[in-house]
């Protein structure tokens, strides 16, 4: 990562707009923090991806402190062709003011691991397909020569007259994350490897979180109403699953049994923390008390899961599993983790 920030910090010299892609769901904890002060020097868009898996209303607090600050911020979804589209298009209305002087631009697109960098660039190559014939679009943009910077860049071509080329770059993090809780929401997200903090230990973190929130109580709603004669999930035809099942698949629907089964299991999981929480009397905002409570979500989420009683560390490991892929895949809902700045602060 280290080699990789310096090329980062190479190129950038050479850019003429950055796109600066941070997960929706942490807008302050997804910046590398190493390259800000390089990154707020240039024209530069932060771009808040996975904003179907982001709460919305939080979300528009969030693009609202960035545009406070004069930073140009929009939030996107890097599947979404169109939304991708609208990022370009407000990528050219920043590049309007060079254009008469500048024959080829250059849009360099950065950012930590697993915000979904390589799911834009993808799909800016859709765009950029349908836009220019073949040659054109898959010409590579000559820059350089720097030290340690490859001559020949490979770039989609977005735009024509004056040529405009969107730079890939690889995702680095700082070399060391001294905020504890910043390193816990990367991890959480993705941008960090479970296995360098541990499932079981982000699975607490997160539960932390939704309890000192109180976010369970919201679900209430999802409970009451229903018809007492509806079919309880367990009544359903189960088919056999594993945590694949859990994610999003693109290449085929799954069978009604398997949607009933699913949706069934993610109530039942929101039905035990929503009980575990209500139930509870002690202080959320107490170390011990919480840790208390989160124990009793464990044993409660291990019935909800269906997970079977084995060795404690075994099913406590698959617990949190299961629990953290419901999170990570928008099945508990929408969430964001950073809290919205009331006071000043940096980007």
């Amino acid at each position: 990562m280290a080699a990789a920030t310096r090329a980062i910090r190479s190129r950038l010299k050479l850019s003429d707009l950055v796109i600066e892609v941070r997960d929706a769901r942490i807008p302050l904890s997804s910046a590398n923090e190493d390259l800000q002060p390089q990154l707020s020097a240039k024209r530069r868009i932060i771009a808040l991806n996975k904003k179907d898996l982001a709460n919305p209303n939080v979300l528009n607090k969030w693009t609202h402190h960035f545009e406070s600050k004069k930073q140009d911020c929009v939030a996107i979804n890097a599947h979404s062709r169109s939304s991708v589209k609208k990022l370009l298009d407000l990528v050219e209305f920043k590049l309007k003011e060079v254009i008469a002087r500048e024959p080829t631009l250059l849009v360099m697109v950065v950012g930590v691991p697993n915000v979904g960098k390589s799911a834009l660039i993808n799909s800016v190559h859709q765009i950029a397909a349908t836009r220019f014939p073949v040659q054109d679009r898959l010409k590579r943009a000559t820059v350089g020569p720097l030290p340690g910077v490859t001559q020949d860049i490979a770039g989609f071509k977005i735009a024509h007259r004056p040529s405009i080329y969107v730079l890939d770059s690889p995702g680095v993090l700082v070399p060391n994350i001294p905020d504890i809780e910043t390193g816990l929401k990367l991890a959480l997200s993705g941008s960090v490897k479970d296995s360098v903090v541990g499932e079981e230990r982000l699975a607490q973190y997160f539960l932390a979180i939704l309890n000192t929130r109180g976010t369970p109580l919201h679900w209430k709603y999802l409970f009451e109403g229903r018809n007492e004669g509806s079919a309880h999930p367990d009544s359903i035809d189960k088919p056999s699953y594993n945590l694949k099942d859990l994610r999003h698949q693109r290449s085929k629907q799954p069978d009604s049994s398997a949607v009933h089964y699913v949706g069934g299991m993610i109530s039942e999981v929101q039905r035990s923390l929503y009980t575990t929480l209500s139930e509870f009397d002690g202080d959320t905002e107490d170390e011990n008390d919480l840790e208390c409570l989160i124990e009793q979500q464990f044993e409660a989420l291990q019935k909800a899961l269906k997970v079977s009683t084995r060795a404690s560390s075994e099913a406590r490991l698959m617990v949190s599993k299961k629990f953290l892929t419901l999170f990570r895949t928008g099945r508990l809902g929408p969430f964001i983790l950073d809290d919205v700045p009331e006071t000043d602060m940096s980007l």
